[in-house]
């Protein structure tokens, strides 16, 4: 799995991590069971420091996400991934809620925002609509 950190971003590096882990779950790059990288590895080829990758892990087991066995070390959880809670749905309209915002003040329209949406949750992160390049 590739993993791309931008350094100078606001968001923390742990985040970073995690989303992008859950991301690649969500490709199916990565599927139930697949062992992780341990935390010494991944630190090493990122070039951070492993306690920031010890807590994307962490937040991802806490969620649900990955699952920590004795001689396995770190998997995709093998089993049924996490459902849908209210915690997660309170989060995603705080997140939606920003970036609708956003996309209210650059005028963009109703109908391209629910297009661009819908690319990015379909997989198709090189929509173009009639206004976006």
């Amino acid at each position: 799995m590739f993993i791309e950190l931008e350094l100078q971003s606001d968001r923390p590096i742990f985040a970073q991590i995690a989303q992008q882990i859950v991301e690649g779950i969500a490709s199916g790059e990565l599927n139930p069971g697949d062992a992780m990288p341990s935390v010494r590895s991944l630190a090493s080829d990122l070039g951070i420091n492993l306690h920031t990758v010890n807590k994307a892990y962490q937040v991802l087991k806490q969620d649900g996400f990955l699952q920590v066995h004795r001689k396995k070390g770190v998997v995709v959880q093998p089993g049924e991934m996490p459902g849908v809670t209210e915690a997660f749905i309170d989060k995603l309209h705080r997140q939606l809620r920003s970036v609708a915002s956003e996309a209210v003040v650059r005028g963009m329209s109703e109908s391209e925002f629910v297009a661009a949406s819908l690319a990015v949750y379909r997989g198709d992160l090189m929509y173009k609509g009639d206004n976006l390049e």
